[in-house]
């Protein structure tokens, strides 16, 4: 069922899966001390999931809904798990119904990362660095846990397909462009490029979506150490993958200096513990921005997704600050000139020059 047609059936009184959540949640109730009648969204993503927050005695938890065939819960449970025994903070899993696609959750309260930034009591320089520290560290910690066969590889053909999201959702439906061979072409040299040097990057564990939504604040952690949610699709991967995806967030943009006193923190602190990072700061640097055109050009063609297929507008407006973090890395290095010049035709824009390490 799409976001539309489950917004219907809850308008309607037909939402079937939220029927069968609350006779799960029924059954524990004594035991989790349930108040039924309080269920209520806590929020939805870009999957098929759903979250609903259930009073439970002095607090609350966090009931998810993660309807079969479509999602797995089985792989959120597991990177659980890992990430708990590595020390990161993870909502437990109290309860879980793998078959029918029921778990229920720690609560991690409402306020992200993004809310945090955007909120009307706007943090002072010294309070964002605090919280970038935090979240820094924890990917650390992550990452320092690293080992392979515990998480799917971020293989070739899954980075491939990735990047193929672009021509297929955004520049196909999302502007109506016609690609010529030429077109396709540059593409293919393009993707070809940023696939060996991905997969040339050493390998840890990678989240893939560690950023400001994803990202909680918890009260009274003086650290600023993140809870971290929508990990279920970890994989073992390129060591910048998830640092460019909190630098350079689809929803919230810093300035490039900022980006690169964080990342120099960051790799000084991963060379300290051992973690397989360059020893030049210059290629890591690269290697980072390489990595961050590849997730610029998917999370394009997502958002495209999610609005023509899904029904889901609101990434809309978040398409600006991806096409120009997309834009910037290309124009920046030789080996994506025609990619960029490509980027400007179909975007009416003039190209602009940039500088590289």
């Amino acid at each position: 069922m799409n976001s539309r047609a489950a917004s219907t059936s809850a308008e309607t009184g037909q939402d079937a899966r939220l029927d069968l959540l609350r006779e799960w949640l029924a059954g524990m109730a004594g035991r989790r001390d349930l108040a039924l009648d309080s269920i209520r969204p806590a929020s939805n993503d870009a999957s098929f999931r759903r979250y609903f927050r259930v009073d439970a005695g002095a607090g609350s938890l966090i009931a998810m809904d993660a309807p079969p065939p479509q999602e797995d819960c089985r792989p959120f449970v597991h990177a659980a798990r890992v990430f708990g025994e590595a020390g990161l903070r993870v909502p437990a899993v109290l309860e879980a119904d793998l078959e029918r696609g029921f778990l229920l959750l720690e609560d991690f309260g409402g306020e992200t990362l993004l809310d945090r930034l955007q909120g009307p009591t706007a943090p002072d320089e010294a309070q964002i660095d605090r919280l970038y520290r935090g979240a820094t560290g924890a990917l650390l910690d992550m990452q320092a846990a690293s080992r392979p066969g515990v998480f799917p590889d971020y293989d070739r053909a899954l980075l491939e397909r990735e990047l193929m999201l672009y021509p297929d959702w955004y520049l196909a439906r999302h502007r109506e462009a016609t690609l010529s061979d030429s077109d396709r072409n540059t593409l293919r040299a393009a993707f070809d490029a940023l696939l060996a040097n991905n997969l040339a990057q050493p390998r840890v564990y990678v989240h893939r979506d560690y950023h400001s939504r994803n990202l909680m604040v918890l009260p009274g952690d003086e650290a600023a150490t993140p809870g971290i949610l929508d990990f279920q699709d970890a994989v073992y991967g390129p060591v910048t993958y998830d640092l460019v995806s909190l630098l350079r967030d689809a929803y919230v943009a810093w300035p490039e200096e900022r980006q690169l006193d964080w990342a120099v923190r960051w790799w000084e602190s991963a060379r300290k513990r051992g973690l397989p990072v360059p020893g030049d700061f210059g290629g890591f640097w690269r290697d980072l921005e390489w990595m961050g055109l590849q997730r610029h050009l998917k999370v394009l063609g997502i958002f495209a997704r999610l609005h023509h297929r899904d029904g889901k507008d609101r990434y809309l407006a978040d398409m600006p600050r991806v096409l120009a973090a997309a834009i910037e890395v290309a124009g920046r290095y030789d080996a994506f000139g025609p990619l960029a010049r490509l980027i400007d035709r179909v975007e009416n824009r003039a190209l602009r020059a940039g500088y590289t390490f």
